[in-house]
């Protein structure tokens, strides 16, 4: 399994996501993935830097590959014009970089006045917008006339010796359906066994899974639930919540129903090594390739070290043992 190291944008500055991105790789991490937002989920996270500038800043200290976790090619942004980006972060980073996809969130693409799709639209965009991607990937002029989507006489002349390769983030279902037919890898949020294998199942094959959880160093466990539910308390949100509500605000106000006691489950919370090698462990059994580790709060520098010393030599300890 490849163990790699996410960057929140949400919560962390350009200065202080790229020391995390140095870090990471002098720790031992294999990866690097990266958020794509407009705003933060809370006021409390604070941060929210252009993702396309942080991967062309962070390819020129770091040399671990780097996907979008994930960019939302839809509404906000043409798919046009993230193709540009892409071929762009991919020349940058010598050829590695993956695009991460997903249908977003109403958080970050309403903003410009646009209706929030339902989910079967966003679906069928997003479908649309990566056959856009990858034809602009080609090198030749294109012009499209979509159900979407309009593009004319456009050319991308900056591209890779390859084009980059698109996983798709899908959360549900009929999410994993369009995931399999056309991304080139899974990208999960959860260790959900059904969903990787649904995946497979249905086109996915051996392609890449990537799977990623937060974890919050601190010297207790109460400490790292202090912090961990002043950051991130909207993760134990339920349902359609989080893909629908359009600001910190309103965030904010939901998360009110949220208790520290909620959150507990969904972290790894302190510096107990054992805990993070055993919730790798859960990715490893419900069948993902890779694995992302996310730091909350201010400890990033301490969380790399727990890794570097215990947590990733023990984890491939065990892998070798296992082969």
């Amino acid at each position: 399994m490849k163990l790699g190291y996410f960057l929140s944008c949400e919560e962390y500055s350009p200065a202080e996501l790229i020391e995390q991105a140095k870090a990471a790789e002098q720790a031992g991490f294999e990866a690097l993935s990266i958020s794509d937002h407009y705003h933060p989920w809370l006021d409390e996270q604070g941060q929210s830097p252009f993702v396309w500038s942080m991967i062309g800043a962070v390819s020129q200290v770091c040399s671990l590959p780097i996907t979008t976790a994930v960019t939302c090619p839809t509404v906000r942004i043409h798919p046009a014009i993230i193709a540009q980006a892409a071929a762009t972060s991919a020349v940058v980073t010598g050829g590695k970089f993956t695009l991460g996809v997903g249908t977003g969130e109403a958080l970050n693409e309403h903003i410009l006045g646009d209706p929030w799709p339902t989910a079967g639209v966003r679906l069928a965009m997003l479908e649309e917008a990566v056959d856009i991607i990858r034809r602009l990937w080609e090198g030749g002029f294109i012009t499209h006339h979509g159900e979407h989507y309009d593009v004319e006489n456009a050319r991308i002349y900056t591209l890779p010796d390859k084009p980059p390769k698109v996983y798709m983030s899908a959360l549900g279902p009929k999410a994993v359906k369009v995931a399999a037919r056309i991304a080139d890898g899974y990208i999960g949020i959860t260790p959900d066994r059904e969903l990787v294998q649904r995946f497979r199942d249905l086109g996915g094959g051996d392609k890449p899974a990537q799977g990623g959880f937060k974890a919050c160093y601190a010297r207790t466990e109460d400490e790292a639930t202090r912090i961990a539910y002043e950051k991130w308390r909207t993760m134990a949100l339920p349902g359609e919540l989080p893909i629908v509500l359009p600001s910190p605000r309103h965030f904010e106000q939901a998360s009110e129903l949220v208790t520290p006691e909620m959150i507990k489950d969904l972290f790894v919370l302190g510096a107990e090594p054992g805990r993070h090698v055993a919730m790798i462990e859960q990715y490893d059994r419900a069948g993902f390739d890779e694995v992302y580790v996310s730091n909350i709060g201010p400890h990033y520098r301490e969380l790399c070290d727990l890794y570097a010393q215990e947590v990733l030599p023990r984890v491939r300890r065990r892998e070798t043992v296992g082969a």
